[in-house]
């Protein structure tokens, strides 16, 4: 920790954050060799079963999560060391949770009209920049996007109400 009082408040440490990675990578590790030994795991006369290679990594992965752990645990350097501070952690949140709702607008409004509305929210409300250049970048961008991926490859991209009234 710093003795600066200007620094950001620590949010967590980075021992804490280890501590819980290595135990989700745990949790999965036993989700997946359980999941493994149970379509078979071990060697048939033909040769291994479907599961034999995954569950030996499963094992692998937990091992080395619990090795994760045990270190974590007993670093007194992770304990002091400052993960992710308070003001640091806000500026990840406001990127994340836009991202997350355009993962729903996409569900809602289609992938074009989404995109258009999270470049242009972004570049209002983080980039600080003038509207009409935000509406007119997240317009050329969303455009240039449909006629890539739609027009060009055919490739399917979600679509919405807008591309569906336009007969797309």
């Amino acid at each position: 920790m710093s003795d600066d009082p200007n620094a950001d408040a620590a949010l967590t440490s980075t021992r804490n954050v280890e501590v819980v990675v290595m135990a989700l990578l745990l949790c999965v590790a036993v989700f997946l060799g359980w999941d493994n030994w149970r379509i078979g795991a071990g060697w048939a006369p033909d040769g291994p079963q479907a599961g034999y290679f995954p569950f030996y990594l499963s094992v692998l992965l937990g091992g080395a999560s619990l090795v994760g752990i045990v270190s974590a645990l007993r670093s007194a350097e992770l304990r002091e060391e400052v993960f992710v501070g308070r003001s640091a952690f806000g500026r990840v949140l406001r990127v994340f949770i836009p991202t997350i709702l355009f993962v729903f607008l996409v569900q809602l409004i289609g992938l074009y009209v989404a995109s258009f509305v999270f470049v242009s929210a972004f570049m209002i409300f983080i980039g600080k920049l003038s509207v009409w250049k935000s509406l007119l970048t997240g317009l050329i961008f969303s455009g240039l996007m449909f006629y890539i991926f739609d027009v060009q490859f055919n490739v399917l991209l979600p679509k919405g109400p807008l591309e569906a009234a336009f007969g797309f």
